[in-house]
């Protein structure tokens, strides 16, 4: 029982150690989001593992690692793909204002048409 409460002491401390390393006062990216989240997992999950064999802190810091690893992975492909939506979004704004200034141009042509 007292390796379960280290486990959990442990999870908690690379919990609290983590969300202060990962707050800088601005809104985390996707990348350090998924960083902190599998970080978090990860540790929890590891000093769960580890106090079944008995070293819940070396447990919490491999889990700890390896989530995180894992968590940057998803999360710098969230934050790529999120990138990239925004460009294809600025295009398609750029396209309709195009059309709608052509469109303007047209409705002018007309109105010269009709007053010749």
């Amino acid at each position: 029982m007292r390796t379960v409460h280290r486990a959990i002491a442990a999870s908690m401390l690379g919990a609290v150690l983590l969300a202060t390393v990962g707050c800088s006062g601005q809104p985390m990216t996707a990348t350090e989001g998924g960083t902190l989240g599998g970080g978090l997992l990860g540790a929890g999950t590891g000093a769960i593992i580890g106090a079944a064999v008995g070293h819940p802190l070396a447990g919490a810091a491999i889990g700890g690692g390896l989530g995180g690893l894992g968590g940057y992975a998803v999360g710098s492909q969230m934050q790529s793909q999120d990138a990239q939506q925004q460009q294809v979004n600025q295009q398609i704004s750029q396209q309709q204002q195009e059309i709608e200034q052509q469109r303007r141009e047209i409705e002018q042509m007309r109105q010269q048409q009709q007053t010749e």
